[in-house]
């Protein structure tokens, strides 16, 4: 069968179509399909930054011993050497000179600049940066800049066609596309755990850092911050922070040239379908509250051991990290709506977020465990101060290694119920017990704390 270069074409264009591209999407130059009526659009708002910084110069660990330091003219303070590095940056107000980039590009930079494909330099000011997202802003001094529209990151769907712009080992600007392959990613990457990544498979390497990922309508909906790449290269797993958890940062650099994280109060734990059988429950994710922090703003508000978190403020959370995160980036003083469940009940509570201090958990989750061996359980002895007071067992001792030690279970605690059944006895635990094997959650009163540990 003779098959015609018109009859290829027709078939060419109606197979772009149905993957979902518009008219727009798609410019034709010389019968090509492609994007780039859209990338000239908004190329000259991607910028490459450089940074010139220092470095700490590494010694022989010898040389802090004081008998072989007199030996040597070795000053007292520590030496620096120069050091130089590239990433790339985002204009999101032309108006106002502000650019986006991430907070390891400039980390430690004592003089930074930008640069265009034109070959403009100009000196940027760094208003603030936060190394929680990995992300930091800078504002230019410059006449003609062009910014990029911003989309709503909330908005995306895994298989969405994607565009990365930046500066991969400072070659120049570089453009290359691919999907969204995953959203909501929590890598491990960053440290301090505010990780909500875009995941997409458009090639991102070293010098794309404070990239844009847009769309192919042009908007931005992310900023490029991180590759896994064993062998040191592209694989095609990259990450971009969501432009909303980027911009909901801006707002408090350009405020207070900081982010005032909030803080909650609460240990959490994501609800798994092992609890969500344990205590029949009707809802299937949401962080479970394992303990709360004394007089934090979720004790404030009536917020308990074993409620399970299921939204703030109507929108829905879907784990421990969703709430840390939402958490995290709302501002400290800010009044929230806290949905829960309780017993089965859904219930609002109103909570004004708190500052975070040095040693709060904003929603880390709690120590994961399966099992109930290695555990010795009494009555409430006669003369225990709790006898009469507390209706529960005793835990006498816990193995050191065993899994219910690993999940944070102490000699000394009372547990007060299993699976929201209370037991005043060693026999009526043991009873329960042994008839489920799978996943138990344990109320827990420790001196004037109270628990709520998961046993998986």
């Amino acid at each position: 069968m003779k098959i015609t270069w018109r009859y290829f074409s027709v078939v060419l264009l109606a197979g772009l179509l149905s993957f979902g591209f518009s008219a727009s999407s798609f410019a034709q130059d010389a019968g090509r399909p492609g994007i780039s009526g859209m990338l000239e659009s908004i190329t000259s708002a991607v910028v490459n930054i450089s940074v010139t910084g220092s470095a700490a110069v590494p010694q022989n660990p010898l040389m802090n011993d004081p008998f072989f330091r007199r030996f040597f003219d070795i000053p007292d303070q520590p030496q620096t050497r120069p050091v130089q590095s590239a990433g790339s940056g985002v204009i999101i107000d032309a108006e106002e000179g502000y650019i986006l980039t991430n907070h390891h590009v400039v980390d430690n930079a004592d003089q930074i600049e930008v640069s265009w494909s034109d070959r403009r330099r100009v000196e940027a000011e760094l208003i603030g940066s936060d190394p929680g997202t990995d992300i930091a802003l800078l504002k230019v001094e410059a006449q003609g800049l062009e910014d990029i529209p911003l989309s709503d990151s909330e908005t995306l769907r895994v298989g969405d066609f994607v565009a990365a712009i930046g500066n991969p080992f400072g070659i120049g600007q570089t453009v290359t596309t691919g999907i969204v392959s995953a959203l909501s990613r929590q890598t491990g990457i960053n440290r301090e755990g505010y990780e909500d990544f875009i995941q997409t498979d458009a090639s991102i390497n070293p010098g794309n850092s404070g990239g844009a990922l847009v769309d192919y309508e042009g908007n931005l909906i992310g900023i490029n911050t991180a590759i896994i790449a064993p062998a040191g290269g592209n694989v095609g797993i990259g990450f971009a922070v969501p432009i909303n958890m980027a911009m909901a940062v801006v707002e408090q650099l350009l405020e207070f040239g900081e982010v005032r994280r909030g803080m909650l109060g609460v240990q959490i734990t994501d609800l798994d379908p092992g609890l969500v059988e344990a205590l029949d429950l009707q809802v299937t994710v949401g962080a479970v509250v394992s303990s709360v922090v004394p007089d934090s703003p979720a004790d404030g508000a009536g917020i308990e051991p074993g409620d399970i978190i299921v939204a703030v403020n109507e929108e829905v959370i879907d784990g421990a990290s969703d709430l840390r995160n939402t958490i995290g980036l709302t501002r400290a003083g800010s009044d929230v709506v806290i949905g829960l469940i309780r017993n089965n009940r859904r219930m609002d509570v109103e909570v004004q977020i708190g500052d975070t201090p040095d040693m709060a958990d904003n929603g880390l989750p709690a120590r994961e465990s399966t099992a109930m061996e290695g555990v010795q359980l009494s009555d409430i002895p006669t003369d225990h101060e709790a006898y009469g007071n507390i209706s529960g067992v005793l835990v006498t001792s816990v193995e050191q290694g065993s899994r219910a030690y690993r999940n944070g279970l102490q000699a000394g605690d009372i547990i007060t119920a299993i699976n929201r059944q209370p037991v005043d006895s060693r026999n009526a635990f043991m009873t329960f017990l042994e008839s489920h094997s799978g996943t138990i959650a344990l109320n827990v009163t420790r001196g004037d704390q109270l628990l709520f540990l998961i046993i998986r």
